[in-house]
C-alpha cells in the first residue's frame, strides 16, 4: 500500500485543499481531507498577480514561494490528521495555484499557463517528492492544459450508468462517462462560471466570502435580460476542447457588469448568477454532451455541490437526469466509498496524478484537453536528501 498527497488552490482562492489517499493497487481510499484557508494577505498578492496591470516580476517571484511555504503547511497538515509520517508517502501531485492560463494563442501570445507554488520549498518542508506543473506537457502536446481531473474520474467512477461527473468550483467543469468507457470515450470540458461570480457578487454586496446554500440568490429575482447577454458570451456555446477562468469571469467582468448596470438589486444580482451557472450548464449538455452520450446521472462536487438553489436551478434546468453529490454516491456505495467527497474531489485527482507520473505513466485525457495524445504530466521535485 502507498500515500499520495494532492495539493490544489482553485480559482476561488479560499484555501489549499490537501487530500491523503491510500493506494491499494487499483483501490483508493481518502485517509484524511482538509482545507487550510487562504490568508488574506496572500489572496490579495495572488489577485495581483492575476491582473495584468498590477502584476510585476519581482511579486510573482516572491509570491511562488510564499505559496510553496503555504502548501508544505497543508501537506504537513493533512499528514498529521491521518496519523501518517511524512516519510511514508511516496509523493505529492501539487497542482499550484493557476495565476494566468492561455488556452489558445493569442496573437504574439504563445498558449501558456503558470501556476504557483514552488516545488523546491514543498520538498524541502516535508521530504516528500513532489510532482507540479502538470498542465504544461498537455499544452506542449497541443492540448488546452485543462482539464485535467478527468483521468482520475475515469479510473474511479466509470461503470455501468452513463454519468457526467460536474464540478462546480469557480469554474464549472464536465467530464463524461459512458456506460463502461474506454479512455478514448472520455469528453470533457469547462462549462463556464460556478461559484466565481457569484463569490465576488457576495463579497461587494453582503461582506461575505460566498452565499452560504444559496441563501442570499434564493431570495432574489432573475434578471432576464441580464442573463440573456450573458448567455450571449461566445465562450458559453462555443464547441469543446475549451477552457475558461479568471482572465474571462473574473474581477473585470464583475466590475464592468455591475457598472452596466447599476439599477440591479443586489440578491437579484446573486438569483442571476447562480441561474447563469446553471443555464450555461444546460446549454452545453444539449449541444454537446446529449449528442454524444444520453447520461442518466449528473454528479456534483466542488463548493457549489453544498449551495442548494444551484442544485434546485441545475435539477430544473436537467429534468432528465437524477442529480446527486459525491455523498449521495458514497452513500449508495457504502462501506469502502470515502473517496468520494464533493470537496476533496480535485484534491484526490492531482494525488493520483502525482502518483502516475511518478511511476511513469500518462495522466492526460486527449479527449478533454485536446492534446495529439497521452503524455507523462508534470515535474519531478526530488525529496532533498533522497529517501
Amino acid at each position: 500500500m502507498d500515500y499520495a498527497i494532492g495539493l490544489i488552490s482553485g480559482t476561488s482562492l479560499d484555501g489549499c485543499d490537501a487530500a491523503l489517499i491510500e493506494i491499494d493497487g487499483k483501490e483508493v481510499r481518502l485517509a484524511a481531507f482538509i482545507t487550510v484557508p487562504m490568508p488574506e494577505s496572500l489572496r490579495a498578492k495572488i489577485l495581483d498577480c492575476c491582473d495584468i496591470a498590477r502584476s510585476n516580476v519581482r511579486l510573482i517571484c516572491s509570491v511562488n514561494v510564499e505559496i510553496g511555504y503555504w502548501f508544505a503547511k497543508a501537506a504537513m497538515a493533512v499528514c498529521e490528521q491521518a496519523g501518517i509520517a511524512p516519510a511514508h508517502v511516496a509523493c505529492i501531485g501539487s497542482h499550484g495555484q493557476t495565476v494566468y492560463h492561455i488556452p489558445e494563442d493569442e496573437g504574439e501570445f504563445l498558449a501558456s499557463t503558470l501556476q504557483l507554488g514552488e516545488p523546491s520549498v514543498i520538498a524541502y518542508q516535508t521530504g516528500i517528492p513532489v510532482v507540479s506543473s502538470m498542465r504544461a506537457m498537455d499544452m506542449a502536446a497541443g492540448g488546452r492544459g485543462a482539464p485535467l481531473v478527468p483521468y482520475a474520474e475515469y479510473l474511479l467512477y466509470r461503470g455501468e450508468t452513463p454519468r457526467a461527473l460536474q464540478n462546480l468550483g469557480g469554474i464549472g467543469n464536465v467530464t463524461v462517462l459512458k456506460e463502461n468507457a474506454e479512455l478514448s470515450d472520455v469528453f470533457a470540458f469547462d462549462t463556464g462560471p460556478a461559484n466565481m461570480i457569484i463569490d465576488a457578487l457576495a463579497k461587494r454586496f453582503f461582506g461575505v466570502e460566498f452565499d452560504d446554500g444559496g441563501k442570499i440568490a434564493a431570495t432574489g429575482a432573475v434578471d432576464e435580460a441580464l442573463l440573456a447577454e450573458w448567455m450571449a458570451i461566445p465562450y458559453v456555446s462555443a464547441p469543446p476542447p475549451k477552457a475558461t477562468g479568471r482572465e474571462l469571469y473574473g474581477a473585470q467582468f464583475v466590475e464592468s457588469a455591475l457598472a452596466a448596470r447599476p439599477d440591479i438589486r443586489p440578491e437579484d444580482w446573486l438569483a442571476t448568477a447562480t441561474r447563469y451557472t446553471a443555464a450555461a450548464i444546460e446549454l452545453n449538455y444539449r449541444m454537446y454532451v446529449f449528442p454524444r452520450c444520453r447520461v442518466k446521472e449528473v454528479i456534483l462536487s466542488g463548493g457549489g455541490a453544498h449551495n442548494e438553489t444551484m442544485r434546485r436551478e441545475i435539477a430544473r434546468a436537467l429534468p432528465e437526469c437524477e442529480i446527486l453529490t459525491q455523498e449521495d454516491l458514497a452513500r449508495a456505495r457504502g462501506a469502502g466509498s470515502s473517496k468520494y467527497n464533493s470537496d476533496a474531489k480535485e484534491a484526490v485527482a492531482f494525488a493520483m496524478l502525482g502518483y502516475e507520473t511518478m511511476h511513469g505513466r500518462p495522466g492526460n485525457v486527449p479527449g478533454a484537453t485536446g492534446a495529439r495524445g497521452q503524455v507523462i504530466l508534470g515535474n519531478i521535485t526530488p525529496a532533498p536528501y533522497g529517501g
